[in-house]
C-alpha cells in the first residue's frame, strides 16, 4: 500500500455525504455491541422506515438551509443494510484526495461499502478521489475499525482518538496511523454499567476551538493522559456526563459555511441534554443546528454525527 504525503486540512468540512434510508430498522447484528441501541423499544420496521426517512429529509434540508453542501445518495436496493444511514463508519475522506474504507463488525454493515460512491457520486458532485485505501481485509481476522465512529480526528494536529471496543481494535488503528500519518491515542472507556463505549464519537466531538468529551467514561488509568493531550491543543474542553452521553450530546459535528459562522449539527435530544452554560459556550463558537431524529436514535443507537460523512476531498481540477 503506497502512502501519500498528507496535506494540511481544516478541522471542519463544508460538505457532507448522506445516505437516504430505504429499509431502516433496528439492526439485530449490532445490538450486542451497542448498549445505547434500544432494540426492544423499536417500532415495527415499516413505521421505523417512514419516520426515519422524514427525519433524514429534515436534517438534509436544515443543513442545506444553513449553507452546508450535502451530497445525498440512495441506499442500495440490492442488499439489506438497515444502518446505511450512517456512512461515516465505512469511509473517511482526506484533503490529499484519499478515500479510506474500513473494516466493519456487523456482516450486514459491510455491504454498505460501495464503489459507486467514490467512483461516481463524489466525482459527479465535483470532488476528486485520488487514491482509495482499503483497510477492510482486517475483517478476516475479526479486527475492526469503524471509520470516524471509531476514531475522532483532530485533523489540524493529526491526532486520532479512539476508545477500544469490539468495533475498535489496536491493530487496525496502527495501520491507519501508519498509512494516514496520524498519531493514534487509544484508551478504554465504559458506561455506568461497565459496558464498552461502542464508538468514540458518541462520547467525544472535535471542533475547531472546542472538544466535547465525557471523560468520566474513560478509565482512570487513561483519563489524565487523554485530557492532557486535548488540553495541549488549546481547545475549550466541554465536559459532559454519562447521562448526556446517552442523549447523544457527544455525537455532534461542527461544519464550516463560507462567509458565515460555522454550524454545529446535533439532534434535538442532544441539544436538550446540554446545560444552558454548555450551550452558551458552544454557541459562541458555532451556531447550533438541532433536528429531531428520535426514531433513528431509538432504533439504532446513533445520532446526527453518525449520519454525516465529512467530505474533505479537493475539488476536481484542484487535486
Amino acid at each position: 500500500m503506497n502512502a501519500m504525503s498528507p496535506l494540511p486540512e481544516p478541522q471542519c468540512a463544508n460538505a457532507v455525504l448522506m445516505v437516504r434510508p430505504r429499509e431502516f430498522a433496528s439492526n439485530p447484528q449490532t445490538k450486542a455491541s451497542n448498549a445505547i441501541q434500544r432494540f426492544d423499544e423499536a417500532p415495527p420496521a415499516d413505521q421505523a422506515q417512514r419516520e426515519a426517512l422524514t427525519q433524514f429529509e429534515a436534517l438534509v434540508a436544515a443543513l442545506r438551509d444553513a449553507g452546508v453542501t450535502v451530497v445525498v445518495v440512495d441506499d442500495d436496493p440490492s442488499v439489506w443494510t438497515p444502518d446505511a444511514v450512517f456512512p461515516n463508519n465505512w469511509f473517511s475522506t482526506h484533503a490529499d484526495g484519499r478515500f479510506v474504507l474500513y473494516p466493519m463488525l456487523a456482516p450486514n454493515r459491510r455491504a454498505e461499502r460501495r464503489a459507486d460512491v467514490y467512483e461516481r457520486a463524489l466525482p459527479a458532485a465535483g470532488f476528486a478521489v485520488e487514491q482509495v485505501i482499503d483497510l477492510s481485509a482486517h475483517e478476516a481476522q475479526d479486527v475492526f475499525l469503524e471509520g470516524t465512529g471509531s476514531l475522532v480526528l483532530d485533523r489540524v494536529h493529526r491526532v486520532a482518538y479512539g476508545c477500544r471496543s469490539a468495533r475498535t481494535h489496536d491493530r487496525a488503528a496502527e495501520e491507519f496511523s501508519r498509512v494516514l500519518g496520524y498519531e493514534v491515542v487509544l484508551f478504554d472507556a465504559h458506561d455506568p454499567e461497565g459496558a464498552e463505549i461502542y464508538h468514540t464519537n458518541v462520547m467525544m466531538a472535535m471542533g475547531e476551538q472546542f472538544v466535547v468529551i465525557c471523560s468520566d467514561a474513560i478509565v482512570e488509568a487513561d483519563r489524565n493522559a487523554v485530557l492532557a493531550r486535548l488540553e495541549a491543543t488549546g481547545r475549550d474542553i466541554i465536559e459532559i456526563s454519562q447521562l448526556q452521553l446517552a442523549s447523544f450530546a457527544g455525537n455532534v459535528l461542527e461544519l464550516s459555511v463560507a462567509g458565515r459562522k460555522n454550524v454545529l449539527a446535533m439532534s434535538q435530544s442532544a441539544h436538550d441534554a446540554f446545560s444552558a452554560s454548555q450551550m452558551a459556550r458552544l454557541a459562541r463558537l458555532a451556531q447550533p443546528l438541532a433536528v429531531d431524529i428520535s426514531t433513528i436514535e431509538l432504533c439504532s443507537g446513533g445520532s446526527v454525527r453518525c449520519m454525516l460523512a465529512e467530505i474533505h476531498l479537493p475539488q476536481r481540477g484542484e487535486a
